[in-house]
């Protein structure tokens, strides 16, 4: 273990009068007794026992750092910040049938919450019906069954969808989803363009971390292109894409690689919209990111700060951008699901605190606080209020909100921020030099050699190892143990009815639509998806207005796309 002061400290540096400031110190530093700890972030950074002048010089510090609201943007992608407007408040709800979802979408919009985060089941995620023989089992249980748009109108009646924005966590299936929510709110009179919102739309990042994926990558990145061109014309109020870090992370990367991953995928998503015949600053202030927000404090808040940097440098100096709403970058965040325990649920409302004060002192634009019981089933309604009154008590007693990036200029935050941002670039030259000068390609041929998912596995090894041999403590797992002979809370429970109920639903739909209809719409499906260059989007909303399931369109599609196999990481 190190038990020196790091080399940095102990360079030449800073005036004379600090030399011997420095020294007493280092003196005094070598006679401690240190704990038996990796001094290290969970990145595994190592951490200097202090930091000063040397690590980050304050000399054009302005220069460096900017201002909040001016460029590079480290400091915060608005100049007034949380003065002028706090985050967006989102919970992510979405269990059993859209009738259930709506209902607890009222009660936390009564409670508080700015705006909706929409949890689909797995048949829906992976584009399959309630009546799918694969789906038997999965139905409503981990998010909201969604067949049909008579589903989207149960799961938003009574909402006025102009009033709020609506975040859709949805991949392979978004081009549907979205249609769904479009043709449901203007059948209750809100028109497409006065809709916000964002759709995660984020497929790339399925091939690396979360699997939840239909068709081939090279086909999935024209349909996430295709949303963004149908969303630019379309809904100027909706972010057709939210890059997303979070399951990266919660795949076991470290803070380190969810950064370089995701703004890689950012930048290939920027370069395939480009290549469709947009330009940069047509689309690009509409593109929104998703980060995690772990437990590893200073490290999220740097992860966070860096993000910004990067993002605003390549958007100008490698892909032109003018407008600058298209280099500033701007996210949501959710709390660490990853990090919550089975033992010990309780705690995990303490874990949460700290994750969600991260995200705020890093400056994210909405975030979602996970409820303690989450890690045992869906959130139930109280576990949901603390959680959300979690993100109140940040807000409205704590005063971080009061100051624009109050950490800035600290030499802890720096340094690391400066060491987040060093890694992320070894990582972009890597896949620039994969993609023979492409972004794009290099991230497409890493997904389709399993690079990305080989990096990963590694990570999250090297965490578990770490667990357990005791040199990363976590509450409750594997040190302090007292309280894990309780009783687990109670949790909310979908039970098997759910899934009849909605199979009846669907079949109810399947008997009252016009088959002519659905087969003419889906033909037009295919037809599109056919055309290298057309935008199959106006197909789609053409097919749900039939009423087509999600899993009919899709197959549509896949009779063009084909399915993806993964190889996988030995």
């Amino acid at each position: 273990m190190e038990r020196e002061p790091s080399s940095r400290d102990s360079q030449p540096g800073g005036n004379s009068n600090d030399q011997g400031g420095y020294e007493a110190w280092a003196s005094s530093f070598e006679a401690a007794k240190l704990r038996d700890a990796d001094f290290e972030t969970m990145s595994g950074i190592p951490l200097a026992p202090t930091y000063g002048p040397r690590d980050w010089p304050c000399e054009g510090a302005e220069e460096r750092l900017g201002w909040p609201g001016q460029p590079p943007y480290a400091r915060g992608p608005h100049a007034s910040m949380y003065r002028s407007k706090l985050w967006t408040m989102r919970l992510f709800a979405g269990f059993g049938t859209a009738e259930d979802t709506n209902a607890r979408f009222r009660e936390l919009l009564a409670a508080g919450s700015g705006g909706l985060s929409v949890a689909f089941d797995l048949p829906t995620l992976m584009g399959r019906d309630s009546d799918d023989p694969e789906s038997a089992g999965e139905v409503g249980k981990c998010g909201v069954a969604v067949d049909t748009l008579s589903d989207a109108e149960d799961l938003f009646a009574g909402i006025d969808l102009g009033a709020v924005t609506t975040s859709m966590t949805i991949n392979s299936p978004a081009p549907v989803l979205l249609a769904m929510y479009v043709a449901a709110a203007e059948a209750s009179g809100v028109e497409r363009a006065r809709l916000g919102g964002t759709l995660q739309n984020d497929i790339l990042k399925e091939y690396q971390a979360q699997k939840e994926y239909v068709y081939p990558p090279r086909p999935s990145v024209r349909l996430v292109t295709d949303v963004i061109r149908f969303c630019q014309a379309e809904m100027p109020r909706f972010h057709p894409v939210s890059v997303s870090g979070y399951h990266i992370r919660e795949a076991g990367s470290t803070a380190a690689q969810e950064l370089a991953f995701t703004l890689a995928n950012g930048f290939a998503y920027v370069e395939s919209a480009v290549a469709a015949g947009l330009g940069v600053d047509e689309f690009a202030p509409r593109l929104s990111f998703f980060f995690n927000a772990h437990v590893d404090f200073f490290e999220e808040i740097a992860k966070y700060r860096a993000a910004r940097r990067i993002w605003w440098r390549w958007m100008t100096e490698r892909y032109g951008a003018r407008d600058p709403r298209s280099a500033q970058l701007r996210f949501h965040t959710q709390t660490a699901g990853v990090s919550l325990t089975a033992q010990q649920p309780e705690v995990n409302i303490v874990r949460t605190a700290i994750e969600a004060l991260a995200g705020v002192l890093g400056g994210t634009q909405s975030l979602h606080t996970n409820s303690m019981d989450e890690v045992l089933a869906l959130p139930t309604e109280k576990a949901a209020r603390i959680a959300l009154r979690t993100q109140q008590v940040i807000a409205h007693e704590t005063g971080v909100a009061n100051v624009a990036d109050p950490l800035g200029g600290s030499w802890f935050v720096e340094s690391l921020t400066d060491e987040m941002e060093r890694q992320a670039e070894e990582t972009f030259a890597r896949l620039v030099a994969e993609g023979d000068g492409s972004m794009l390609e290099g991230v497409l041929r890493a997904i389709e050699s399993s690079w990305f998912q080989g990096e990963i596995a590694e990570s999250a090894y090297r965490f578990q190892r770490k667990v357990s041999a005791g040199r990363r403590v976590v509450v409750g797992v594997n040190a302090f143990f007292e309280g894990n002979e309780e009783p687990p809370p109670p949790t909310l429970l979908i039970g098997p009815e759910v899934e009849e109920m909605q199979a009846k639903r669907l079949d109810d739909v399947k008997r009252r639509r016009s088959s002519d209809a659905v087969r003419d719409a889906l033909a037009e499906v295919t037809k599109q998806a056919k055309e290298p260059t057309a935008n199959v989007m106006p197909a789609v909303l053409g097919a749900v207005r039939a009423y087509a399931t999600v899993g009919e369109v899709m197959s549509a599609m896949a009779d063009v796309f084909g399915r993806w196999r993964e190889d996988p990481v030995v």
